[in-house]
């Protein structure tokens, strides 16, 4: 087989993988548009007959959607916020004083995220609500969310770190620079790149985190939005067009800041690779 076919087949096979994977997604939207009616025939449409734009009004006012993202952005942006103040300075001297034992160390840190969010809740909920956390529920989540995915960012910020080489900050340090004034006018800038696609993902997953809000918040008034498309399941559910709305209305923020900063991500993520 010629180079050239070799090409196109590869992308007739990953244009078929995009459409399975992206299958869902476009359900979901059409889903939002159709009537009672068409949602439940036999064969199913592909495209509604007569979308209903109405469904998103009144899914908006009828379940508080406003008010389940905001408490959505608060939780994220605050676990982004605890993660990057701590972790930037962690993930720099990993990278600059590194040994094999931190390696390791790293390493089995790391693999606790592979213990589902499930598995942790118990242990962290008794915790908090011995020491009174839950007293301020979603300062509550947001630590818990900024503990177990901490590991995850120091990792990908510290490849990002080692990256820069060391040369440039001791010109710094020669010039008169101190340490602190290296890092923060020659490392920092340089580094920026992968740490804002490091923060953009943590962001993502903070912003549809689940079993840790719907544990620890009980006030509706402060739960997020993944706890508020929730409430929609019962044991006699059949309103999925407005299910779908809600969902559209949920993770569509979250696609549009993937596809507008996809080129950076993907550069952030192998800033380190070379190194």
């Amino acid at each position: 087989m010629s180079e050239t076919a070799r090409n196109r087949l590869m992308l007739v096979i990953a244009i078929i993988m995009a459409a399975i994977y992206l299958f869902p997604l476009y359900w979901m939207y059409i889903t939002a548009l159709k009537s009672g009616s068409e949602m439940f025939a036999t064969p199913p449409s592909f495209w509604p007959a007569s979308p209903q734009w109405s469904t998103y009004a009144y899914v908006w006012e009828s379940r508080s959607m406003g008010l389940y993202l905001w408490n959505s952005l608060v939780i994220a942006i605050g676990a982004v916020v605890i993660i990057t103040a701590l972790g930037v300075g962690c993930s720099y001297v990993l990278a600059r004083y590194r040994n094999v034992w931190v390696d390791i160390g790293l390493f089995l840190i790391l693999m606790l995220q592979v213990l589902p969010a499930s598995l942790m809740i118990t242990p962290i909920f008794v915790g908090f609500s011995q020491i009174g956390m839950l007293n301020y529920p979603r300062l509550a989540v947001i630590i818990a969310i900024a503990a177990k995915s901490m590991p995850f960012f120091v990792v990908l910020v510290r490849a990002t770190f080692m990256a820069v080489p060391m040369e440039l900050e001791e010109a710094a340090l020669v010039d008169g620079n101190s340490r602190v004034g290296a890092f923060f006018n020659i490392v920092l800038p340089l580094a920026r790149n992968g740490i804002l696609v490091s923060a953009i993902l943590i962001f993502m997953q903070a912003f549809g985190e689940f079993v840790y809000s719907k544990s620890m918040i009980q006030a509706a008034e402060l739960q997020p939005a993944s706890v508020g498309l929730n409430s929609f399941m019962g044991p006699n559910t059949n309103e999925w067009n407005n299910i779908m709305a809600y969902a559209t209305m949920y993770v569509t923020p979250i696609l549009a800041i993937f596809v507008l900063l996809q080129r950076r991500i993907v550069s952030g993520l192998t800033s380190g690779a070379l190194k």
